[in-house]
Protein backbone atom coordinates (compact mmCIF):
# COMPACT_ATOMS: atom_id res chain seq x y z
CA UNK A 1 0.00 0.00 0.00
CA UNK A 2 1.36 3.41 -0.95
CA UNK A 3 1.89 6.13 1.60
CA UNK A 4 -0.87 8.19 -0.01
CA UNK A 5 -3.40 5.34 0.18
CA UNK A 6 -2.46 4.65 3.79
CA UNK A 7 -2.96 8.29 4.73
CA UNK A 8 -6.30 8.34 2.91
CA UNK A 9 -7.56 5.28 4.82
CA UNK A 10 -6.37 6.76 8.10
CA UNK A 11 -8.24 9.96 7.30
CA UNK A 12 -11.37 7.96 6.46
CA UNK A 13 -11.17 6.09 9.78
CA UNK A 14 -10.77 9.33 11.67
CA UNK A 15 -13.73 10.84 9.86
CA UNK A 16 -15.93 7.83 10.70
CA UNK A 17 -14.84 8.07 14.34
CA UNK A 18 -15.63 11.80 14.34
CA UNK A 19 -19.09 11.13 12.90
CA UNK A 20 -19.76 8.42 15.51
CA UNK A 21 -18.72 10.80 18.28
CA UNK A 22 -20.95 13.58 16.96
CA UNK A 23 -23.86 11.15 16.73
CA UNK A 24 -23.30 10.09 20.34
CA UNK A 25 -23.11 13.70 21.49
CA UNK A 26 -26.43 14.39 19.75
CA UNK A 27 -28.04 11.31 21.37
CA UNK A 28 -26.79 12.36 24.81
CA UNK A 29 -28.09 15.87 24.22
CA UNK A 30 -31.51 14.43 23.36
CA UNK A 31 -31.46 12.42 26.61
CA UNK A 32 -30.72 15.59 28.59
CA UNK A 33 -34.05 17.32 27.94
CA UNK A 34 -35.26 16.97 31.54
CA UNK A 35 -31.90 18.08 32.91
CA UNK A 36 -32.14 21.24 30.80
CA UNK A 37 -35.78 21.82 31.69
CA UNK A 38 -35.06 21.81 35.41
CA UNK A 39 -31.53 23.26 35.31
CA UNK A 40 -32.62 26.39 37.18
CA UNK A 41 -33.57 24.29 40.22
CA UNK A 42 -29.92 23.60 41.12
CA UNK A 43 -28.26 20.20 41.52
CA UNK A 44 -30.30 17.44 39.87
CA UNK A 45 -30.10 13.83 41.05
CA UNK A 46 -31.30 10.90 38.98
CA UNK A 47 -32.68 7.94 40.94
CA UNK A 48 -33.27 4.36 39.87
CA UNK A 49 -33.42 0.90 41.41
CA UNK A 50 -32.61 -2.65 40.45
CA UNK A 51 -33.63 -5.95 41.96
CA UNK A 52 -37.37 -5.73 42.54
CA UNK A 53 -38.05 -9.01 40.72
CA UNK A 54 -35.40 -11.52 41.90
CA UNK A 55 -36.11 -14.34 44.30
CA UNK A 56 -32.91 -13.68 46.25
CA UNK A 57 -30.69 -10.81 47.31
CA UNK A 58 -31.38 -7.19 48.18
CA UNK A 59 -33.08 -4.43 46.25
CA UNK A 60 -30.58 -1.71 45.39
CA UNK A 61 -31.14 1.97 44.57
CA UNK A 62 -28.78 4.64 43.33
CA UNK A 63 -29.05 8.43 43.45
CA UNK A 64 -26.53 10.22 41.25
CA UNK A 65 -25.69 13.82 40.34
CA UNK A 66 -23.97 14.26 36.98
CA UNK A 67 -21.54 17.12 36.25
CA UNK A 68 -23.03 20.13 34.50
CA UNK A 69 -19.82 21.40 32.88
CA UNK A 70 -19.36 18.43 30.53
CA UNK A 71 -21.50 15.49 29.33
CA UNK A 72 -20.86 11.85 30.17
CA UNK A 73 -21.34 9.98 26.91
CA UNK A 74 -22.79 6.53 26.12
CA UNK A 75 -25.24 6.52 29.05
CA UNK A 76 -28.37 4.46 28.51
CA UNK A 77 -30.85 2.21 30.27
CA UNK A 78 -28.60 -0.37 31.95
CA UNK A 79 -30.68 -3.21 30.46
CA UNK A 80 -29.70 -2.05 26.97
CA UNK A 81 -25.97 -2.21 27.68
CA UNK A 82 -23.61 -5.16 27.78
CA UNK A 83 -22.06 -6.12 31.11
CA UNK A 84 -18.68 -4.94 29.80
CA UNK A 85 -20.08 -1.52 28.83
CA UNK A 86 -21.84 -1.18 32.18
CA UNK A 87 -18.57 -1.87 33.97
CA UNK A 88 -16.75 0.70 31.84
CA UNK A 89 -19.41 3.35 32.46
CA UNK A 90 -19.50 2.50 36.17
CA UNK A 91 -15.80 3.40 36.40
CA UNK A 92 -16.36 6.60 34.42
CA UNK A 93 -19.27 7.61 36.66
CA UNK A 94 -17.30 6.91 39.83
CA UNK A 95 -14.71 9.40 38.56
CA UNK A 96 -16.96 12.00 36.97
CA UNK A 97 -20.15 12.20 39.04
CA UNK A 98 -20.55 15.07 41.46
CA UNK A 99 -22.06 12.71 44.02
CA UNK A 100 -23.24 9.09 44.20
CA UNK A 101 -25.40 7.48 46.87
CA UNK A 102 -26.24 3.76 47.11
CA UNK A 103 -29.01 2.24 49.21
CA UNK A 104 -29.91 -1.40 49.86
CA UNK A 105 -32.72 -3.21 51.59
CA UNK A 106 -32.20 -6.80 52.63
CA UNK A 107 -34.34 -9.85 51.88
CA UNK A 108 -35.49 -9.79 55.52
CA UNK A 109 -36.80 -6.23 55.17
CA UNK A 110 -38.39 -7.06 51.81
CA UNK A 111 -40.26 -9.94 53.49
CA UNK A 112 -41.27 -7.70 56.39
CA UNK A 113 -42.55 -4.59 54.60
CA UNK A 114 -43.00 -5.80 50.94
CA UNK A 115 -40.87 -5.07 47.90
CA UNK A 116 -42.42 -1.70 47.02
CA UNK A 117 -41.90 -0.24 50.48
CA UNK A 118 -38.39 -1.74 50.58
CA UNK A 119 -37.64 -0.07 47.24
CA UNK A 120 -38.77 3.30 48.59
CA UNK A 121 -36.60 2.75 51.66
CA UNK A 122 -33.53 1.93 49.53
CA UNK A 123 -34.15 5.07 47.47
CA UNK A 124 -34.36 7.21 50.60
CA UNK A 125 -31.10 5.69 51.84
CA UNK A 126 -29.43 6.43 48.49
CA UNK A 127 -30.62 10.04 48.66
CA UNK A 128 -29.38 10.43 52.23
CA UNK A 129 -25.91 9.25 51.12
CA UNK A 130 -25.52 12.08 48.58
CA UNK A 131 -23.04 14.79 49.46
CA UNK A 132 -23.66 17.43 48.27
CA UNK A 133 -27.37 16.84 48.36
CA UNK A 134 -29.73 17.52 45.44
CA UNK A 135 -32.14 20.38 44.86
CA UNK A 136 -34.33 18.44 42.42
CA UNK A 137 -34.94 14.76 41.65
CA UNK A 138 -35.61 12.88 38.44
CA UNK A 139 -37.00 9.48 39.38
CA UNK A 140 -37.68 6.45 37.23
CA UNK A 141 -41.44 5.80 37.21
CA UNK A 142 -42.30 6.42 40.88
CA UNK A 143 -42.64 9.13 43.49
CA UNK A 144 -40.87 8.46 46.78
CA UNK A 145 -43.00 8.87 49.93
CA UNK A 146 -41.41 10.84 52.73
CA UNK A 147 -39.03 12.85 50.54
CA UNK A 148 -39.40 16.63 50.62
CA UNK A 149 -37.04 17.43 47.71
CA UNK A 150 -39.04 18.52 44.63
CA UNK A 151 -39.13 15.82 41.98
CA UNK A 152 -40.37 14.67 38.59
CA UNK A 153 -41.33 11.06 37.98
CA UNK A 154 -40.56 9.87 34.43
CA UNK A 155 -41.96 6.62 33.02
CA UNK A 156 -39.11 4.74 31.29
CA UNK A 157 -36.85 7.42 32.72
CA UNK A 158 -33.74 5.26 32.41
CA UNK A 159 -34.11 5.56 28.61
CA UNK A 160 -35.14 9.23 28.60
CA UNK A 161 -32.89 10.95 31.15
CA UNK A 162 -29.09 10.80 31.36
CA UNK A 163 -29.24 11.25 35.15
CA UNK A 164 -31.61 8.31 35.65
CA UNK A 165 -29.67 6.21 33.12
CA UNK A 166 -26.47 6.88 35.06
CA UNK A 167 -28.18 5.86 38.31
CA UNK A 168 -29.51 2.69 36.68
CA UNK A 169 -26.00 1.68 35.60
CA UNK A 170 -24.43 2.21 39.03
CA UNK A 171 -27.31 0.41 40.77
CA UNK A 172 -27.10 -2.54 38.38
CA UNK A 173 -23.32 -2.96 38.62
CA UNK A 174 -23.36 -2.53 42.41
CA UNK A 175 -26.02 -5.20 42.90
CA UNK A 176 -24.52 -7.58 40.33
CA UNK A 177 -21.16 -7.45 42.07
CA UNK A 178 -22.81 -8.11 45.42
CA UNK A 179 -24.62 -11.14 43.98
CA UNK A 180 -21.29 -12.42 42.66
CA UNK A 181 -19.97 -12.24 46.22
CA UNK A 182 -23.00 -14.20 47.42
CA UNK A 183 -22.25 -16.79 44.75
CA UNK A 184 -19.03 -17.59 46.60
CA UNK A 185 -21.00 -18.23 49.77
CA UNK A 186 -23.84 -20.17 48.14
CA UNK A 187 -22.42 -21.57 44.87
CA UNK A 188 -25.16 -24.15 44.34
CA UNK A 189 -27.70 -21.48 43.25
CA UNK A 190 -25.68 -19.90 40.43
CA UNK A 191 -26.08 -16.34 41.72
CA UNK A 192 -23.12 -15.09 39.66
CA UNK A 193 -25.07 -16.04 36.53
CA UNK A 194 -28.69 -15.39 37.46
CA UNK A 195 -28.23 -12.53 39.98
CA UNK A 196 -31.05 -14.03 42.04
CA UNK A 197 -33.66 -14.11 39.27
CA UNK A 198 -35.85 -17.18 38.88
CA UNK A 199 -34.06 -18.97 36.06
CA UNK A 200 -34.58 -22.67 35.45
CA UNK A 201 -31.19 -23.39 37.03
CA UNK A 202 -32.07 -21.34 40.10
CA UNK A 203 -35.47 -22.96 40.51
CA UNK A 204 -33.98 -26.44 40.22
CA UNK A 205 -31.43 -25.59 42.93
CA UNK A 206 -34.17 -24.21 45.17
CA UNK A 207 -36.15 -27.43 44.89
CA UNK A 208 -33.04 -29.53 45.52
CA UNK A 209 -31.40 -27.56 48.36
CA UNK A 210 -34.18 -25.37 49.69
CA UNK A 211 -33.70 -21.64 50.34
CA UNK A 212 -30.50 -20.07 51.62
CA UNK A 213 -30.30 -17.03 53.98
CA UNK A 214 -30.55 -14.46 51.16
CA UNK A 215 -33.71 -15.84 49.58
CA UNK A 216 -36.88 -13.77 49.88
CA UNK A 217 -39.26 -16.05 51.71
CA UNK A 218 -42.29 -14.04 50.61
CA UNK A 219 -41.27 -14.59 46.97
CA UNK A 220 -40.56 -18.32 47.07
CA UNK A 221 -43.01 -19.90 49.50
CA UNK A 222 -45.73 -20.49 46.92
CA UNK A 223 -43.15 -21.66 44.36
CA UNK A 224 -41.78 -24.31 46.68
CA UNK A 225 -45.22 -25.34 47.85
CA UNK A 226 -46.30 -25.63 44.23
Amino acid sequence: MSGTASLRRQAEREERARQRLEKEKARTEAMSVYERRFADRGLIAGIDEVGRGPLAGPVCACALILPTDHPVLYLNDSKKLTAKKRDELYDVLKREAVSIGIGYESPEIIDEINILQATYSAMRSALAALSPGPDFLLIDAVSIPGVSVPSRSIVHGDALSVSIAAASIVAKVSRDRLMEEYDRLYPEYGFARNKGYGTAEHMAALRKYGPCPIHRKSFITHLLNG
